[in-house]
Parts: structure tokens; sequence; C-alpha cells
């Protein structure tokens, strides 16, 4: 069992610019319809994103494909845990259609793990993205893949159909993953990261503060991913999605967002994105073009 801090009332309170606008208005409800007509799942959904009003207002989204219920039981993720059902094999076209209907101009498709799967997936992945390079080839797409397990030929798979950016969240920094990642391995998404520059991929990652990490701590995270050929990293304001998830133990300042943006790019990250209510997907479209 996981134990998490217990932390006063008074500290479990939101500050003023960590609040945002309820999703609303005729962009938002064209993709919700859109969504919902092609049975697919969002990130945005599934994962309580506070963006969701902005990107979806703006005819945006990310994507979940494999399905919803996620093999992992992260203590920091609002995705539902447990046996996934069969992954659906028309998945890939029914994306790659709503894209083109939404007029995407860059999309970002991420996934549950499905570690039951003995490929992790990348045959749906592969196709996902090839049907909407084919349905729309101007779309930009940006991978946000799961940890494959050191099943380098699935990770080979994945990231070979012509996406612009592949993603893989590292989420916390390395002290802290038995608390908030207990089925991933610091190292092993460190070589993932690794391996996908290795390949010729720009490479993004995120990591989520306010877990309980030091600025020490998040200093050695940024070394450790410059020195495994990190282009992008995204920094933002861990939320918890429950009461049965990872309490927030700090709220970090817009101040010392900016402060890590600097720190991050003096130590040889290309791009850091950096800011309370920054999440993998946000403003990803800039991500594209940052030189490799």
């Amino acid at each position: 069992m996981i134990e998490l801090p217990v932390i006063p009332s008074e500290r479990r309170k939101r500050p003023d610019w960590l609040r945002v606008k309820l999703p609303a208005g005729p962009e938002f409800r064209k993709v919700r319809q859109l969504v919902d007509n092609y049975k697919l799942h969002t990130i945005c959904e599934s994962g309580n994103c506070p963006n969701m009003g902005e990107c979806w207002g703006a005819g945006t989204a990310t994507f979940m494909i494999l399905g919803n219920v996620c093999t992992r039981s992260c203590s920091f993720c609002a995705v539902a845990t447990g046996r996934p059902n069969e992954y659906d094999a028309d998945e890939p076209r029914r994306v790659a259609e709503a894209i083109k209907l939404m007029q995407v101009k860059h999309a970002v498709i991420t996934s549950v793990n499905r570690d039951e799967l003995k490929d992790r997936g990348a045959e749906i992945w592969y196709q996902t993205v090839r049907q909407v390079k084919e349905n729309t080839p101007e779309t930009t797409i940006e991978t946000l893949i799961p940890d494959v397990k050191n099943n380098w030929e699935a990770l080979i798979h994945m990231i070979e159909a012509g996406q612009e950016v592949v993603s893989h969240n590292m989420e916390t920094v390395e002290r802290l993953y038995r608390a908030v990642r207990p089925q991933a391995k610091y190292a092993r998404s460190l070589e993932q990261i690794k391996r996908t520059k290795e390949f010729g991929q720009r490479t993004k990652s995120g990591i989520m503060l306010g877990l309980g990490e030091t600025q020490d701590e998040v200093h050695k995270a940024m070394d450790d991913l410059a020195e495994n050929g990190l282009d992008i990293l995204t920094l933002g304001q861990y939320l918890q999605p429950t009461k049965m998830h990872h309490e927030v133990i700090e709220w970090i300042t817009p101040e010392m967002f900016d402060n890590y943006r600097e720190e991050g790019l003096r130590r040889g990250l290309k791009y850091v994105e950096s800011g309370p209510l920054v999440r993998s997907s946000y403003h990803a479209e800039r991500h594209v073009n940052v030189p490799i």
C-alpha cells in the first residue's frame, strides 16, 4: 500500500493562479459532438485536464487510443485502472476521420498502458499515425507514448510512422517513482527517451511539480533528461484528481515555474514549457519546429 502524506487543510486550497473557466462555446460543443459520434476517447476528459476549455474551444483535442482502461495504477492519474477490453482495430480509421472533420492542424495522440499486449499496442499506434497522415498529410502529429517495458522493437514500430514529435513523460523525480509510478522505472523511461532520440526523433517529456520533490531533484531530472537526448520539457502543477490519489504537497508559484524554465534551458534542454496549468499537450503545436 502506498502511504500518502497528510496535508493540513489550509495547504490544500487551490491558489488563484490555478483557476480556469469552465468549458463552453460553439467550438467546444462541436468537438465534443465529434468525439461522441466517433466513439473516441480523449485524455482531455479522462485526465481532467484544466485546459480542456481553451484547447477544445480552439477546435483541438488530444486523442487517447487503445481504450480508456489502463493496466497501470499510478497514484496521480485519473484514468481508470483494470483489465482492458480487446482493442478496436477500426480505431485508427475513426481517429483519422475525426481529425479531418475537425480540421486539426496539429494532433496529439496518446494512449493508456497495455502491458498485457505482446506488442504493447504498437501496431495500433503505427496504423493511427499512418492513417492520419494519409487522410490529412498537412496535419502534424505528436505521439505521447507509454512505457514499453524494454520492448524496444515495439518502441521503434510506435515511432516510425512519420510523426513529428515523440513524447514520453517522466512524470516525477527519481525518488518519488515508487509512490507515484510504482509499475515504472526511472532509468527505463530515460532509456526509452534515449533510444527515441537515437532513432532521429524530436523528443519530449513532462514532469508534474508539487508532489513533494525538491528543487535539487528537479534540476537532477533536467540533467538526466538532457544527457539522454531530450529536446522539449513541459513542467506543470500536479492537481489531485480524487481523494484516493496522491495529495498535493505544494503549490508551485508562477515565479518558480519561470525559474525552472530558465534553469532547464541553462542545463541544455532546447525548449521548456513551464507554468502552473501546463500539461503535456499544452501549446504542443509550438514544439513541432524545435530544432533537433
